[in-house]
């Protein structure tokens, strides 16, 4: 049973986690089963199980070759799973040099996803979620440049479509309205 593959995305404060575990859950108590991963973790797991690395920050000291390595190694480790897999991972990362791929052709070709889910929301909703999470660390960021970063992540899913065939559904997570968001994602999991 190969099984259904998403990949969820969205900006870092866009609310992605809490929609994504909360559609897991309604999809679980539905007897639809997944696993939820986190590509980056994923990543560090397959590094760490080779013995390159002790801790998730030592991660980004790889050199970038090590880096595309493993994370191909993930990706076709994430591919070779059976059954429903949730794939919670960046369509882009903001980088002071620019826009880096968040799935580059190596990772995006392998997994080979059924449907990738952009989550945003309002540029200014995220900014304040951004300002009042006291448990992350984030770079100071304004509006404009939330909107840019979303605007990058639907160019981006675009390309990955386009690459392997696979459909993009953007769900809205807006403040007082995540159960709708959650019901959106939760459809895309059916």
């Amino acid at each position: 049973m190969a099984g259904k593959k998403v990949i969820i995305t969205g900006v870092p404060g866009v609310g992605k986690t809490t929609v994504i575990n909360s559609a897991f859950d309604k999809v679980t108590a539905e007897g639809i089963t997944y696993q939820n991963l986190n590509f980056g973790s994923f990543m560090f797991e397959v590094a760490q199980a080779e013995g390159l690395v002790t801790d998730r920050d030592q991660m980004r000291k790889l050199d970038r070759t090590q880096q595309k390595r493993l994370q191909k190694l993930a990706a076709e480790k994430i591919a070779a799973i059976d059954g429903n897999v949730i794939i919670d991972t960046h369509a882009s990362v903001k980088t002071p040099a620019g826009y880096l791929a968040g799935l580059p052709e190596w990772v995006i070709s392998a997994i080979m996803p059924d449907t990738i889910v952009l989550v945003e929301t309002d540029n200014d909703q995220i900014l304040v979620r951004r300002l009042s999470d006291e448990t992350r660390v984030r770079d100071v960021e304004g509006a404009r440049s939330i909107a840019e970063h979303q605007e990058m992540n639907r160019a981006f899913a675009a390309a990955y479509s386009m690459l392997t065939g696979c459909t993009v559904k953007i769900i809205v997570n807006a403040d007082f309205l995540v159960d709708k968001a959650v019901d959106e994602l939760a459809a895309v999991l059916r």
